[in-house]
């Protein structure tokens, strides 16, 4: 299938440098030839579906984003319906799996006096079990620390209707210790999601994480 050329290229390059992966981390996600991944990032590339599919999957994306549909409307935004359904739970483990390229997820928090969760979007990554992110050191976020927090990720194929979501329920914790704040610049080093000064690493300790993955079941 063709796709939007150069525009592809770039956008599958820049969301490999989100996530802080090689080439070479994309082609063993995506079972590829790390030469190939280069060439997509290089060239005008004319992929299968099932190609296209298997590197959005590693860039922890859709298909649509790296064609550039639809990309200001939100998620699902084209189909919302699996017409015959089939959800299955995810296991912790898988849940950790599919997170674990790192990317956007969303925090809740319920502050002091309020009745409904905050809910802001920051891009994180995994590190030994934890979910982090940065944050300004005077913030909304930053006040409420330490918080309990649900942290939650998905994703959706905007032309299939079919992904997953998980569910993390923690305790958000500010890491104020410098050797540990070196560990994370060096292991973790995630981009905050606006621009400004983002000083403050905060660390999500999984307690109870939950998920489940809907897709289409056959009618044969």
């Amino acid at each position: 299938m063709g796709t939007a050329g150069g525009d592809f290229s770039r956008r599958a390059a820049a969301r490999r440098a989100e996530l802080g992966l090689s080439r070479e981390d994309v082609a063993k996600l995506a079972d590829m030839d790390p030469g190939y991944v280069a060439y997509l990032e290089e060239h005008a590339p004319k992929l299968t579906r099932q190609a296209l599919y298997r590197l959005a999957m590693a860039l922890n994306t859709t298909e649509d984003h790296l064609l550039g549909v639809n990309t200001d409307a939100p998620p699902g935004a084209a189909t919302t319906i699996t017409p015959v359904p089939e959800t299955t739970a995810l296991s912790r483990r898988k849940c950790l799996e599919l997170m674990s390229p790192g990317g956007v997820g969303r925090i809740g928090l319920v502050l002091a006096e309020a009745t409904v969760p905050t809910i802001l979007p920051v891009n994180y990554r995994v590190h030994d079990g934890t979910l982090v992110f940065r944050t300004g050191g005077q913030g909304l976020i930053a006040r409420h620390l330490p918080h309990d927090a649900a942290f939650e990720v998905d994703r959706v194929d905007g032309a299939t209707s079919e992904g997953w979501s998980v569910l993390v329920m923690g305790r958000a914790d500010p890491v104020t210790d410098e050797d540990e704040v070196a560990v994370l610049r060096e292991r973790a080093p995630v981009r905050p999601w606006a621009q400004g000064e983002h000083d403050l690493y905060v660390r999500v300790i999984p307690q109870r994480v939950t998920g489940r993955k809907v897709r289409g079941r056959s009618l044969l």
